[in-house]
């Protein structure tokens, strides 16, 4: 009895420690990428000398796939929350669609350490792209498909291919931050800043309600709940450092 309670506090202790870390560790990796990253700059961020970080982690490689899972364990757990809501399937499709909107702005890590696995991808380097589409996008997408087939059997949506709903919705998101530099360019407008961000989601989910379900003005109800109870999220100066130059790389990749 007397010793369980300095265990338990020393094992406490080892995983914020480490929880720091791996924090550290997801900024460095999105802003700079694994080839550019200084585990040095990760310990200093996390407060924590060089030989305690390689105590946790043996190397800057198995620091890069410790973040890269935490990452996406937390993006799939946030997901799996809104499937598993009471909502009507096309509420819940809505809110998935506005989360993976909002996750691109207010915690970029996923999209910026994605592309990053795609250009390595790319350029026939060591990658982890095919691990990430077994645990984290197949399993994913499949619950999804899941989820608007349940609402087109009920008649909630309307009677199309699922997975061809899933892409125009995700998909639309995906061209829109993709597409960001070039809208710049040409429109004058920045697509990246707060305003323009909150037109564009209140747009995106008004679209949706407007066009997945049978009767519109259901539709048009939903949307205008799921906006109101899922305020746009803070724009953090760490989000918009790191998702221009993501943005920027993918674009201009060879």
């Amino acid at each position: 009895m007397t010793t369980s309670a300095p265990i338990r506090t020393q094992t406490e202790r080892a995983d914020h420690t480490r929880a720091r870390i791996l924090d550290a560790a997801i900024r460095e990796f999105s802003e700079n990428g694994l080839a550019g990253a200084r585990t040095e700059q990760i310990a200093e961020e996390a407060g924590v000398n060089k030989a305690l970080l390689y105590y946790y982690f043996k190397g800057k490689e198995d620091l890069y796939a410790a973040a890269l899972e935490q990452v996406i364990d937390q993006v799939r757990a946030e997901s799996v929350t809104v499937l598993e809501t009471n909502a009507s399937a096309g509420e819940r499709f809505m809110q998935i669609v506005l989360g993976n909107f909002d996750r691109a702005h207010s915690y970029p890590a996923l999209s910026s350490m994605i592309q990053q696995e795609m250009v390595r991808l790319h350029r026939g380097e060591e990658n982890r792209i095919a691990s990430m589409a077994e645990r984290f996008f197949r399993p994913l997408w499949l619950m999804v498909d899941s989820l608007l087939e349940d609402g087109i059997s009920t008649g909630e949506l309307v009677r199309v291919d699922p997975a061809q709903m899933r892409y125009a919705a995700l998909g639309a998101n995906l061209l829109y931050y993709l597409s960001a530099p070039l809208i710049r360019l040409a429109m004058g407008t920045n697509p990246l800043e707060p305003r323009e961000l909150g037109l564009r989601r209140k747009a995106a989910i008004e679209y949706l309600g407007q066009t997945i379900f049978t009767d519109r003005e259901h539709g048009a109800r939903v949307a205008a709940r799921v906006l109101a109870t899922t305020p746009m999220p803070e724009i953090s100066a760490i989000g918009n450092k790191i998702i221009r130059p993501a943005i920027e790389t993918v674009l201009n990749r060879p």
